[in-house]
């Protein structure tokens, strides 16, 4: 005997109540995908496509994800789902090595250690405040009409751009006014490390000369290897995806990719989310 026959329901009338509660399901569901999509489309279209779901999440106010009462893998499968995914890209790294100018040169953030009972090189990019660590590099913007360059220094313990210098040159004149307009902010960088590889910039000596007259220790990365500045690497990487990759014809004139690039640095500096520092800028 079926437990229709039992509760004298017919087939039809079960058959409609299934379909209906399911319709309703959908409904909800439907209903609810697009209460979330109206919370997370104006923060991904104010980044401009920049945030993949973990930033977007950490943009949303706890008392809207309270309200929503939804899970990361819902809001993820909503972005998914509507096509709102964040920039992906490819970084190319301008190299600016020429040589070496023969003296001594020593990577002051990596050291030997037993890890697991294995000998390995660590990296120490860690720091307990701002101005102990700085990390430099030069990295290149082509597009039709010409190229430019970017020098940046960038502090390791939030990741912010100290300061930075767009040139149509990769030349000593652009290092300077970097340096320049960094020192000018601060009356002492005694015990400071300044890390960088060893592009011909910085193997120059009125660049090594300016950093010891104010007792700044220089740090050098192996030769061809990047990882040893991984954090302007980084930092050269997530400019690049989130404002020149895929944009590349849009910029008609080097003046407007100069403004572009400076916009983006405000906008890195003050607005976007950090993952490391839970959801702050640096």
């Amino acid at each position: 005997m079926s437990i229709l026959s039992v509760i004298k329901m017919a087939k039809s009338t079960y058959c409609y109540y299934k379909e209906h509660k399911h319709l309703e399901s959908v409904k909800r569901r439907e209903n609810k995908d697009k209460e979330i999509l109206d919370v997370v489309k104006p923060i991904y279209e104010e980044n401009k496509s920049r945030y993949g779901y973990r930033r977007i999440i950490l943009a949303i106010d706890d008392n809207t994800l309270s309200i929503l009462g939804v899970g990361r893998d819902r809001i993820r499968n909503v972005l998914k789902s509507n096509g709102l995914l964040g920039i992906q890209g490819r970084n190319k790294k301008y190299n600016s090595y020429k040589g070496d100018n023969g003296e001594e040169k020593k990577n002051l953030l990596l050291s030997k250690e037993i890890v697991d009972g294995k000998e390995k090189m660590v990296r120490h990019f860690e720091t307990a405040g701002p101005n102990q660590k700085w990390t430099t590099d030069v990295s290149e913007f082509k597009i039709s009409c010409g190229k430019l360059y970017l020098s940046p220094i960038l502090d390791m313990h939030d990741s912010s751009i100290i300061a930075f210098d767009i040139s149509q040159s990769a030349n000593f004149e652009q290092t300077k006014r970097m340096l320049d307009k960094a020192f000018n902010q601060f009356d002492s960088l005694e015990g400071l490390i300044f890390h960088s590889d060893q592009g011909w910039q910085y193997q120059n000596r009125t660049y090594m000369n300016e950093l010891k007259k104010r007792k700044i220790k220089q740090s050098f990365s192996r030769k061809g290897n990047c990882l040893d500045n991984s954090p302007m690497e980084n930092f050269f990487g997530i400019l690049k995806n989130e404002m020149f990759y895929g944009h590349e014809d849009e910029f008609k004139t080097l003046d407007e990719l100069k403004q572009a690039i400076e916009e983006y640095i405000e906008y890195y500096n003050t607005k976007r989310i950090n993952l490391k520092r839970k959801g702050l800028s640096p």
